[in-house]
């Protein structure tokens, strides 16, 4: 193998790739990024098994070649190169990649590509769907914060992407809050289907495919054991958790009595100074709607915490409330999870009782909806 690049794209290359390599892995090649040189490209793969990423660059290619080396040692030497173009060559018959970069040479053991694990590639293999990736990157932080964070019912620690013609749907719960949010797709979906990728990689998904002007294009591989990905230069790969995701639209309250509108960033800056409380007393943090006796003075939301230890904190908030008089509690950090990812000026809360669940929604934005889970508010 023998080619020359710039020392500027290898580097970003490198630092995309290695949020897949394997920090603590029993077998070494998982610490390793792939190097495969082809005509005019270097392509560079990184997997810790659960996840890929590879990652394409131009290159004046001499001789092609693959090679496997390890990712720390070559990722923090190309970062002190100076911007010049770097040589990369690996002498037949061994296993050592040589790095030359104006004065300065290395010589970085590998291991032979053949030990690499094998990783799928889109190819020419037609996308099931096609998504603008900033808008992906967006619905996905609406909904990742709600997938569970341990493993006791795997599909909880998942988020559920469900293809339907031209609609993309996300959805998460954890047993306590369920978050959803539906995008369009550039092109309706090769076919309906549902799939459950893990939250980690939907989010990693997310942040990788941001940095991307062109579309996203998602394939899931035959035996739904795969989602594949790809946005320029750029491809992903994510195994799928294998389950039924709970039927999330049958939790979503279809009615509600008390309806209240409030200031999102006021709610939110509220909502804060009520956990700092709301810590020593089991999170709690507690909503009371006061309806208004006039068009005038349309009500009010009281968000308060209560600890015996801490002290207690309340803030009464200008609120448009329809229906009676009502009070909830939620946990805090529920609450400032949904207000921030929420971009809307004003977010609705619609409520049966104190022992149902409440709904979140922005104001004039239908694509989006929280539902949580109440608590029992006791002496909060």
């Amino acid at each position: 193998m023998e080619l020359r690049c710039q020392q500027a794209e290898l580097d970003q290359a490198l630092h995309l790739v290695s949020r897949a390599v394997a920090r603590r892995s029993t077998l070494p090649i998982l610490s390793n990024v792939l190097l495969d040189a082809t005509e005019g490209a270097l392509r560079i793969t990184a997997t810790n098994l659960e996840i890929a990423l590879s990652v394409s660059l131009p290159a004046e290619v001499q001789e092609a070649g693959q090679l496997s080396v390890r990712a720390d040692v070559f990722t923090d030497f190309v970062g002190s190169l100076p911007r010049q173009d770097v040589l990369l060559s690996a002498p037949s018959g061994t296993t050592d990649l040589r790095v030359t970069c104006g004065t300065s040479k290395a010589r970085i053991p590998g291991i032979p590509a053949e030990d690499f694990p094998t990783i799928a590639r889109i190819g020419d293999q037609p996308p099931t769907a096609i998504v603008d990736a900033e808008a992906l990157r967006d619905a996905v932080s609406q909904v990742v914060f709600a997938a569970a964070t341990d493993d006791s019912r795997p599909v909880l620690a998942g988020v559920l992407l469900e293809f339907r013609t031209d609609e993309l749907t996300l959805a998460a719960a954890d047993g306590f809050r369920l978050s959803v949010r539906t995008l369009a797709l550039q092109q309706p979906a090769a076919t309906d289907l549902a799939i459950i990728v893990p939250a980690k990689a939907l989010a990693e998904l997310a942040r990788v495919a941001g940095e991307s002007d062109e579309a996203l294009q998602l394939l899931v591989t035959p035996n739904r054991s795969q989602l594949l990905a790809r946005s320029g230069r750029l491809e992903f790969l994510s195994r799928l958790i294998d389950g039924t995701f709970p039927e999330f639209r049958q939790i979503i309250p279809r009615q509600w009595k008390t309806r209240v509108t409030v200031d999102r960033e006021a709610f939110l800056a509220a909502a804060r100074r009520a956990k700092i409380f709301a810590q020593s007393n089991n999170e709690v943090v507690k909503l009371q709607f006061v309806p208004g006796d006039s068009e005038l003075d349309p009500g009010s939301m009281v968000v308060s915490a209560h600890a015996a230890d801490a002290g207690d904190a309340e803030d009464v908030l200008p609120a448009r409330v329809e229906g009676p008089q009502a009070t909830i509690a939620f946990n805090g950090r529920y609450l400032t999870d949904v207000l921030s990812v929420t971009k809307a000026a004003e977010i609705a809360i619609e409520m049966t009782s104190s022992n149902a669940a409440g709904v979140f929604r922005p104001v004039g934005d239908e694509t989006f909806l929280h539902v949580v889970m109440p608590m029992v508010i006791g002496t909060a």
